[in-house]
């Protein structure tokens, strides 16, 4: 299985129009990845909004309007596959190694014996993605076929009915299910199964504590502020610094304050050369535009995405804050330069602290990158920054 990040599929392939119409805007809006519907319902769900769509279709058909054809449900006896004694007299076997290298493609399996999970191993030979319904089975078919394929470029979809049933899944030994297929006519269940594949995508940084050694006003510089199209709550910010291994925690401006309003979307971020975080890269605080990934991040190093929406540079005056940190290399010395406001906070050892209430002994929140950076890259070379 080779991508990490998991998916959730919604099955919207039940009761009238209308019905299962109500279940696709609620996908929608909530942000899943893929719908399984009828396949005369395809082009309406495409006219609802951009969602891939997979779609069952007969062994003989040649229907290309599901993004994702899928093999071994509907007129197929729902998923349950007649097996063969050779697999290669399998009609659902054949149609996929047909269709293998020109379409995307899906083999539906219910597991109802050994037999159908060897076949779900098998199926993978020639399908992109293996969807697997438990009836009375539980984790252990669903470890062996993961096992057999988190080394195969095909993905393990499981059925599930639950948030709970979601999460045990996505959990199952150390990989877990490349996604899910939740069966479902509850919208806020498919808004917490997507909150549990956000969990997962992302997972969580390591922080340490840096001790501020010095804090220094300077003159007029340009910094940025990033808006995003983001909510965030107080704890959360960014992770910024002059110097690549080591980031501060930038508090967000999610606090109300006399002088101003919140503005819970923004981070006021610091000087046009910093470092910014924005997955297993960095780049540089003026190269961000709208529409860029960034990463929101808490105290506890839980960490999620967001999307830029707006990015502002502006002529400010600037505050140096340099810290220490232990290294596995030792102590070492870090910096970041913000605008010199009340309102802009570093993330302490249990509250943001403004910059202009920060003080020698002061301990604050930083990220340690294990390697230096090439063009944003982690590379395992020696490099100076000061």
């Amino acid at each position: 299985m080779s991508d990490m990040r998991k998916e959730v599929w919604v099955k919207a392939d039940e009761g009238t129009w209308e019905d299962k119409k109500s279940l696709i805007t609620a996908s929608l809006e909530s942000g899943v990845d893929v719908l399984l519907v009828d396949e005369p319902d395809v082009s309406r769900v495409k006219e609802l909004g951009r969602i891939t769509v997979a779609a069952t279709v007969p062994v003989d058909s040649e229907s290309d309007r599901p993004d994702i054809i899928v093999y071994g449900r509907g007129s197929e006896g729902d998923g349950t596959i007649p097996l063969p004694a050779d697999i290669s007299d399998s009609s659902v076997y054949n149609a996929l190694k047909r269709a293998h290298g020109t379409k995307q493609t899906a083999a539906y399996v219910v597991i109802r014996g050994k037999e159908y999970e060897r076949f779900a191993i098998d199926a993978s030979d020639y399908s992109n993605y293996v969807i697997v319904i438990g009836e009375d089975w539980k984790i252990i078919p669903l470890e062996n076929i993961i096992a057999e394929l988190q080394r195969r470029n095909t993905k393990v979809i499981a059925g599930v009915q639950s948030a709970e049933e979601a999460r045990t899944a996505l959990e199952t030994l150390e990989y877990g299910a490349d996604g899910v297929l939740l069966d479902t006519t509850d919208p806020s269940v498919i808004k917490k199964v997507v909150e549990l594949r956000e969990a997962y995508a992302m997972g969580r940084l390591a922080l340490s504590h840096a001790r501020v050694t010095n804090v220094k006003e300077l003159e007029m510089g340009d910094r940025v502020c990033v808006d995003t199209c983001t909510l965030m709550s107080p704890g959360e910010g960014m992770l910024v610094g002059s110097q690549s291994f080591a980031l501060f925690l930038v508090h967000s401006e999610s606090e109300e304050s006399p002088y101003v309003a919140a503005r819970p979307f923004r981070v006021n971020a610091g000087a046009v050369h910093a470092y910014i975080l924005v997955g297993d890269k960095t780049r540089y605080l003026a190269e961000l535009r709208s529409g860029d990934d960034v990463l929101i991040v808490n105290a506890e190093g839980a960490v999620r995405k967001s999307v830029v929406g707006r990015v502002k540079i502006e002529k400010r005056p600037l505050m140096l804050v340099e810290a220490e940190v232990d290294t596995p290399a030792g102590k070492k010395n870090c910096s970041i330069i913000l605008q010199n406001a009340e309102t802009i906070k570093l993330m302490g050892k249990d509250r943001p602290i403004s910059v202009v209430e920060l003080k020698e002994g002061d301990e604050v929140l930083v990220h340690l990158a294990g390697s230096a950076r090439h063009f944003g890259t982690a590379i395992e070379e020696m490099v100076i920054e000061r």
